[in-house]
């Protein structure tokens, strides 16, 4: 597919150093598969606070490992995902491949639950205060996240072995304006004046918020946006975090430019700022960015698309590298992760239909030298199917729950990864 990108280059490194992670930078780590499971920590509690009524939420994470990995410190990505600031789940579509396929590069990744829910919703309905006092919850929730693993290498011996130099926060849709706004909003006196950050349930503690780990920092080394926007361009400043820019030109839930944002096509909330002037601005003030337009696309294209998750994962991919490597920044998709010693390999390997709604024929003939397995792998990272030495396989797939599937060919040598979809 055509791809329209943004790159810049800033005459400062800037928040390029050395670090831990970089010593692990001479392989394909970072750049490509190279583990073939991650291991996951389920419903680790990393704060607390209380909703838009009054409720107490506990707040929790998972964290994804690669898995027989034994590096001493590895970067972090912190994901947030989606859901209208109303649901969604750290296990959703939106984040469970993300997880999994970027622990299998050695990031160490975290995805969080966040407060959701908005006052006055469904009845009589939120306004613009409602939304805006929702997502800075969610970014209290998201910067006590960043604050539990630098408490945890203080406190507890750096438990999941964090280099904190290299720390991320990425973020899909709902969890692309958490990302955002950590970034850019950065003085209470910016926040809209119309949002109440005092008389309102679980808004009290400034910008850092009371939700857990008080007295830890919550920087972040750069962010990542899929499909978000920021509540005013104005706040991002020179020497703000870079960003990686993700958005649908024809996105009809989160506006790609300037835009009056209406919640589930039924309530008018407010004006934002999507992907396109967030780049025009971080480039009018230096910042280095990557910005990807899915041409033609609507909201979360990854999440129902095998090519624009490829375009998703190899572009997070490219940007990241440089921050952890070194690398030079490059914003333009290359290189499609998961084709280890063998480039050619997605020439070789058939998978058809795609997408499939009965049968999937996994071809493998034209291979010289067979797989030792062959898997298939959900949104949660649950190998649903596996197969042995094989030249062909073929899945009935007519009971799988529509959604995106991984296929993973695994060799001696190599580790071949394709998504696909299953549509019923």
């Amino acid at each position: 597919m055509k791809k329209i990108y943004v790159r810049l280059v800033a005459a400062a490194t800037l928040f390029v150093s050395t670090s831990d992670a970089t010593a692990q930078c001479s392989g394909n780590r970072f750049r490509d598969f190279v583990f073939t499971q991650d291991s996951v920590i389920s419903n680790i509690t990393y704060g607390s606070n209380v909703s838009q009524t009054n409720a107490n939420v506990t707040l929790k994470l998972d964290v994804h490992m690669p898995k027989g990995d034994n590096v001493p410190m590895r970067p972090l990505i912190i994901l947030a995902h989606g859901g209208n600031f109303l649901g969604g789940s750290k296990t959703g579509t939106d984040v469970a491949q993300l997880s999994h396929d970027l622990s299998l590069m050695g990031y160490v990744v975290a995805s969080i639950d966040y407060r959701v829910g908005m006052t006055n919703f469904p009845f009589p309905g939120p306004d613009s205060s409602d939304a805006t006092e929702a997502v800075l919850r969610a970014s209290h929730d998201g910067k006590a996240a960043i604050r539990f693993f630098y408490k945890d290498v203080i406190t507890n011996n750096n438990s999941y072995r964090i280099d904190t130099t290299q720390i991320y926060f990425a973020g899909v849709s709902a969890g692309g304006f958490i990302a955002l706004n950590m970034a850019y909003l950065d003085q209470l006196s910016e926040f809209p004046s119309w949002a109440d950050t005092t008389g309102q349930y679980g808004l009290h503690g400034g910008l850092e918020g009371n939700s857990g780990n008080p007295g830890y920092s919550s920087r972040v080394k750069a962010v990542v946006n899929i499909c978000g926007a920021l509540g005013d361009t104005a706040w991002i400043d020179a020497g703000s975090p870079p960003a990686c820019l993700l958005h649908g030109d024809a996105d009809a839930t989160v506006p790609y430019g300037s835009a009056i944002i209406t919640l589930l096509g039924v309530y008018p909330l407010l004006q934002v700022d999507g992907s396109f002037p967030v780049a025009a601005r971080l480039n009018q003030m230096g910042i280095e960015n990557c910005f990807e337009t899915y041409e033609g696309q609507d909201h979360v294209p990854h999440v129902s698309n095998a090519a624009y998750y490829d375009t998703t994962l190899n572009v997070m991919r490219n940007f990241l590298i440089h921050y952890v490597c070194n690398d030079p920044l490059n914003c333009v998709y290359n290189n499609p992760i998961g084709m280890q010693e063998l480039p050619q390999m997605a020439s070789l390997i058939g998978i058809y239909p795609n997408p499939s709604n009965t049968i999937m024929n996994i071809d493998l003939s034209r291979l010289a030298q067979l797989p030792q397995r062959v898997q298939v792998i959900d949104f949660t990272g649950r190998v649903v199917a596996e197969e042995g030495t094989t030249s062909r396989v073929t899945l009935d797939v007519a009971d799988y729950p529509a959604g995106m599937y991984m296929v993973r060919v695994i060799g001696d040598n190599y580790v071949y990864s394709k998504p696909v979809i299953v549509a019923h």
